[in-house]
């Protein structure tokens, strides 16, 4: 009896390490970031990836706070049986892995590190948290870049739109958050509406500038004003006479659609070309 008791324990035994390596391989259809590697003795139990989002730190304040790009979540957790490691252990890993590829650390506490890497024109953020006595990680990279159009932007849309609604939705011009300095990958966008107005020599145009509703009202009236007016003057060194444009900047008063999701703020940040009577 005893024996068959032991034989039981031991197949139970068995049968729980089997399942329990089973749960402890790396989530289907995740991979490591190429960027950085993960802690020995961790496997990968959740993995996210988005073409384009934003993300707001909580652990940082102003423009550094936040990031938009391409979006990779990778949540990790210790394997049984692993060496143990505390959460200050894996925050300052990955702080010294950071600064060897050229990071600046932008925050830092016992279980928390936000990174910058900024190489060869493409800016990068990162941020590792650790949690349950270093026991789960979570790894956030957020690869800056514009958002890709699903919509070319063209004169002749343009064009087509005005006539139909007397307005435009441009959303082929890029700024850095919370700046007003056109990005040079506005320029397709811009060559277009200069078509436009080469084109039709007698139209004239508001340009309006849109936010979502992230930061204070008045920040983002005056955010919205003057990326339009980033847009005229650019739109005049172009060619096209002052006098045909008018900036104005309207912040989150007219979404165009709702702010709740990541995606429909980034809908909501845009340039409308308005037609003047």
């Amino acid at each position: 009896m005893k024996r068959y008791c032991l034989a039981v324990a031991f197949l139970l035994a068995s049968s729980l390490a089997i399942v329990r390596a089973q749960e402890e391989k790396d989530i289907e259809g995740g991979q490591d970031h190429p960027l950085l590697s993960r802690m020995p003795g961790f496997y990968l139990s959740s993995y996210e990836q988005k073409d384009f989002d934003s993300y707001l730190s909580p652990y940082l304040s102003g423009d550094e706070a936040r990031w938009e790009g391409k979006l990779t979540k990778l949540g990790y957790s210790s394997k049984s049986g692993s060496k143990q490691v505390s959460m200050t252990q894996i925050a300052r890993n990955y702080e010294e892995a950071a600064k060897k590829i050229g990071g600046k650390i932008l925050y830092k506490d016992a279980r928390i590190m936000d990174a910058k890497i900024q190489k060869n024109g493409a800016v990068t953020c990162v941020e590792v948290a650790a949690f349950n006595d270093g026991r789960t990680y979570e790894l956030l990279i957020v690869e800056s870049k514009p958002m890709e159009q699903e919509v070319t932007v063209n004169a002749e849309a343009l064009s087509q739109s005005l006539a139909a609604t007397g307005k435009a939705a441009v959303y082929g011009i890029y700024f850095d958050t919370g700046k007003s300095v056109v990005k040079p990958e506005s320029n397709p966008a811009l060559e277009e509406i200069t078509k436009l107005l080469k084109q039709s020599p007698q139209l004239k145009l508001y340009v309006v500038g849109h936010t979502d509703n992230v930061g204070t009202l008045d920040v983002n009236l005056k955010l919205s004003s003057d990326r339009a007016g980033a847009v005229v003057r650019a739109l005049v060194g172009r060619g096209i006479d002052a006098a045909r444009l008018k900036a104005s900047g309207v912040g989150p008063y007219s979404p165009a659609t709702s702010n709740k999701t990541e995606e429909g703020k980034a809908k909501n940040r845009r340039v409308e070309l308005v037609e003047q009577n």
